[in-house]
């Protein structure tokens, strides 16, 4: 996959959000988007600026930071830099090629997190699911920008990679999701299956009948599914 020039990282970004907005996965100023950069493109990161709203970004605005998260240019960078940061250390040991991370505080996804109490978010519900998201442990409540869930995060990531089923998002519990992958594209594309998957959940009333382990040791076979 060719890597993106801070430029073109900066357009995505911008694209991506205004999408997210105008379809409802965001609202208001809620959300975050950022991206890694290779270190042909200067390294460091881009990230969404603080109270921003995704539908609006200026790509010039973006806050610009160094490898170690230091602030460099642009409007002042999100509060969950911190998180984000921590989130491609942990990844990147499973999946190199991770370079951008998405957060929204999705409808169906957040409603799921207020009624259950289960260590993962869904279960295997559909096949696209199990394929395109995976697995997504939830992470307790604890406020905005607490770098105590940014290590839960983290050593989420290292918990299911470890076990042989790299993840590609977390549920922070009445916050939203976090999702990751080599692009901004492909990352709105995990968001996008992960809260259709939350909303047939909470549109189904009685409880629904996952995937059994043959259909998933199919999809494994058939797809690479890492469940």
């Amino acid at each position: 996959m060719t890597a993106l020039t801070e430029n073109q990282a900066r357009e995505e970004i911008c694209r991506v959000g205004k999408s997210l907005f105008e379809r409802g996965y965001v609202h208001a100023t809620a959300g975050n988007i950022s991206v890694r950069l290779d270190e042909s493109a200067g390294g460091g990161f881009l990230i969404t600026p603080t109270d921003a709203c995704l539908g609006f970004l200026d790509p010039a605005r973006l806050a610009r930071l160094d490898a170690d998260a230091r602030q460099l240019s642009g409007d002042t960078a999100s509060k969950t830099i911190a998180l984000h940061a921590g989130i491609y250390a942990a990844a990147s040991a499973f999946d190199p090629a991770t370079r951008c991370i998405i957060h929204t505080h999705s409808t169906h996804c957040v409603a799921l997190s207020l009624r259950v109490a289960d260590e993962e978010l869904l279960p295997a519900l559909t096949p696209y699911f199990v394929m395109k998201v995976g697995h997504v442990p939830v992470i307790d409540y604890h406020r905005p920008g607490d770098p105590a869930a940014a290590a839960l995060v983290a050593q989420a990531i290292t918990r299911y990679g470890r076990q042989g089923t790299p993840i590609r998002a977390v549920m922070l519990a009445r916050l939203g999701p976090n999702v990751w992958h080599h692009s901004p594209a492909a990352a709105m594309a995990v968001l996008e299956e992960l809260e259709e998957t939350a909303r047939l959940q909470c549109l189904g009333g009685e409880p629904v009948q996952p995937l059994s382990a043959a259909q998933i040791d199919e999809l494994r076979q058939a797809f690479g599914a890492r469940w």
